[in-house]
C-alpha cells in the first residue's frame, strides 16, 4: 500500500471522534477547573488546540509531549488577566532542560490569585472586616523524549491544591502524550494527550468541624463534630489533534491545526486555527473552539469555546546568537465578563 495513504489514518480518527461527542450528564461533577485553564500566551493564541505541534515548556500544560523539541534550554513567565472585570489573574512559571541525547525535563507552576473575600460566619453573616485569600496552586514534574526526531512521548506528575483559611484539598494526576512528525520536510503532526488522571479530591480540615452540646447529662462541655465532605474528580479530558505546515521561501510558513477535546465532565469540543510565521522573529495566529450541543453565552456552554488570537516577537539578545527572548500575548473572547488576556515572556538559551 502506498505510503501516503498512512496520513488519511489520523483524520479519519479525529471524525470518528466527532461522530461520539459530547458527555453533558456528568457536566458540574467535576472539580478543580482551574487545571482547565490555560496560563501560556503562545498556545492560548490557537485556544488550546496545538495538541500536535505545542512545543517547549508551555507543552507540559496540553501535550508534554512536545517539551522534548526544545533546543537546550528554556524558561518562561507567563500572566494572564482571567475574564477581564472578574478581577482573577494566573501567574505561571514554566522551566524545560534537554537532557541526554533525546530527553528533557521540565518543571511547571501555575498559581491563581482570586483576590481578597469577607470573612463571614453564621453568627456574623455581615462580615466583621477580615478577609482571607483562597489558594488555587498546581505543580508538575515532566519527562519527555524524542525518538529518531520523529515520535517524542512525555509523562508528567502534577499536585493540585485548592484551600481557604481552615479547609484545604489536594490530589495527584498524572498527564501523558504522545506527538508524532513526518512528510518531506517534517510538516505533518499528529499528536494525542490524556490529562488530569489522578485522585479524587474531598476537603478537610476545621473549616468543616463545629462544637456542639454533649448529649450526655453527666459532662457539660462541648464536643467537636466533624463533617465529611463529598469527594469530586478531576477534569479529565483526552485531546486529538493535526497540523500541517505550507512554507513559502526561506522564512514564510502557514500553519493549520485542527483538535478534538473529549471532555470527561462537560460536553466535547472541535475547533482549528491558522499560525502565519516569519521564521523564529514574528507569528501571527488566530483560532476558532466549538462546544457540541451547547449555545454561545449559554449557561449550559462553558468559558472555554469561541473565538482566540495572539502574536509572538522573538530577538536574539545580539546578532548571531542562539539566546532569544520572545513576547509572546493572545486573547480569547468570552460572552461573559470581557475576555481571557494572556502575556508572557520566553528566554531560549
Amino acid at each position: 500500500m502506498n505510503h501516503k495513504y498512512i496520513y488519511l489514518f489520523p483524520w479519519l480518527m479525529l471524525l470518528a471522534c466527532a461522530v461520539f461527542a459530547g458527555n453533558p450528564d456528568r457536566q458540574g461533577e467535576a472539580g478543580a477547573n482551574q487545571l482547565l485553564v490555560n496560563p501560556w500566551a503562545r498556545s492560548a493564541g490557537l485556544h488550546t488546540m496545538g495538541t500536535a505541534n505545542v512545543t517547549g515548556a508551555e507543552a507540559m500544560f496540553l501535550n508534554v509531549a512536545g517539551l522534548s523539541r526544545i533546543h537546550k534550554t528554556q524558561l518562561q513567565l507567563s500572566h494572564t488577566r482571567y475574564l477581564v472585570g472578574s478581577d482573577i489573574n494566573l501567574n505561571a512559571l514554566g522551566f524545560g532542560q534537554r537532557i541526554g541525547q533525546g530527553g528533557a525535563f521540565g518543571i511547571s507552576l501555575v498559581a491563581f490569585d482570586l483576590g481578597d473575600f469577607d470573612y463571614t460566619t453564621e453568627d456574623v453573616p455581615e462580615g466583621s472586616g477580615a478577609t482571607f485569600s483562597p489558594s488555587f496552586f498546581n505543580m508538575g514534574i515532566s519527562y519527555a523524549h524524542l525518538f529518531a526526531n520523529k515520535v517524542s512521548v512525555g509523562l508528567t506528575l502534577k499536585f493540585v491544591n485548592e484551600g481557604i483559611t481552615n479547609a484545604r484539598a489536594s490530589a495527584m494526576a498524572i498527564d501523558a502524550g504522545v506527538q508524532y512528525v513526518t512528510g518531506e520536510k517534517d510538516n505533518f503532526k499528529f499528536g494525542i494527550s490524556l490529562r488530569n488522571i489522578g485522585s479524587k479530591m474531598r476537603f478537610e480540615g476545621e473549616g468543616l468541624s463545629k462544637p456542639l452540646p454533649n448529649p450526655g447529662p453527666t459532662f457539660p462541655y462541648d464536643n467537636t463534630y466533624y463533617e465529611r465532605s463529598s469527594a469530586y474528580d478531576l477534569p479529565s479530558q483526552l485531546n486529538i489533534g493535526l497540523s500541517n505546515d505550507w512554507l513559502f521561501g526561506n522564512v514564510g510558513r502557514i500553519t493549520m491545526v485542527l483538535n478534538f477535546t473529549s471532555n470527561a465532565f462537560s460536553r466535547d469540543q472541535v475547533g482549528g486555527g491558522l499560525e502565519f510565521g516569519l521564521g523564529e522573529k514574528f507569528a501571527l495566529r488566530a483560532g476558532y473552539k466549538y462546544e457540541f450541543d451547547a449555545a454561545p453565552g449559554s449557561v449550559e456552554a462553558t468559558l472555554d469555546n469561541g473565538f482566540s488570537g495572539g502574536f509572538t516577537v522573538s530577538l536574539p539578545v545580539k546578532k548571531g546568537s542562539d539566546t532569544r527572548v520572545s513576547l509572546d500575548y493572545a486573547y480569547r473572547n468570552t460572552e461573559l465578563f470581557e475576555g481571557i488576556h494572556n502575556i508572557g515572556l520566553r528566554l531560549d538559551l
